[in-house]
């Protein structure tokens, strides 16, 4: 799940990235009756569903027949640090997924991310670095990595490094394009291996975010990273 807002007393609209639609909105009654198929309790940040759906191409809103939990995410939902990520990130992915149409390999990441975050127990604190570095692959300006050479600077405008400084002003130093391009090597295999100082993880942070904005104008202030900085206070 990626986002939930109330629409009337009734009902609410949950946004979901799904395997077979990509991006869709649904119609979720509030009511957390016994016997409804539907139980709005199951739609929390990043959660996997298994749904039965009414699905019409001519429908900006469509419904739920009925839905159940494929993987009982405990860990996620119960521990803080974990909790405060599936917010954090189920609130990027509202932002910046707008595909309507599916596609299996960005739903087979999110899956498989899903899943690691919930079995993790190192490495935690640079989960959500890795997730928004690698999220770049299917938004389509991944930084080249490749391009990096001693001494240069690491353009964010045309995501590679350059020996020069670019004419426009958003760019790296040099030792901060260094760190950078030390930074584009992490994945979830090896995040544990990265020891960042809360200094570090700030930094990167931002310039992760500041990426992001730059590629993607409509880009808003996010609201949850404020809580998600704190945490690792």
């Amino acid at each position: 799940m990626l986002h939930s807002f109330p629409y009337n007393d009734t009902y609410s609209i949950i946004h979901l990235y799904t395997e077979a639609f990509g991006r869709v909105a649904y119609m979720v009654a509030c009511s957390r009756g016994k016997k409804s198929s539907v139980s709005k309790a199951l739609f929390m940040p990043l959660s996997i569903l298994d749904m039965e759906v009414d699905h019409k191409n001519n429908r900006d809103l469509h419904r739920i027949r009925e839905t159940k939990l494929c993987y009982p995410l405990s860990r996620i939902f119960t521990d803080p640090i974990k909790n405060v990520l599936s917010m954090f990130l189920s609130e990027i992915l509202f932002r910046v997924v707008r595909e309507t149409e599916p596609d299996p390999r960005l739903f087979d990441f999110l899956n498989r991310s899903i899943l690691i975050l919930e079995e993790a127990d190192e490495g935690v604190a640079n989960f959500h670095l890795v997730f928004l570095l690698h999220l770049l692959v299917y938004l389509g300006f991944t930084p080249n990595a490749e391009s990096y050479k001693d001494g240069s600077y690491f353009d964010m405008l045309n995501g590679v490094f350059s020996e020069r400084p670019p004419l426009h002003h958003h760019f790296l130093s040099i030792d901060e394009s260094k760190f950078f391009a030390r930074f584009l090597r992490i994945t979830y295999e090896n995040m544990s291996l990265y020891a960042f100082s809360r200094h570090d993880r700030v930094n990167i942070l931002q310039q992760i975010i500041t990426y992001y904005r730059l590629h993607l104008p409509e880009f808003p202030e996010i609201k949850s990273l404020g809580i998600l900085q704190s945490l690792f206070d």
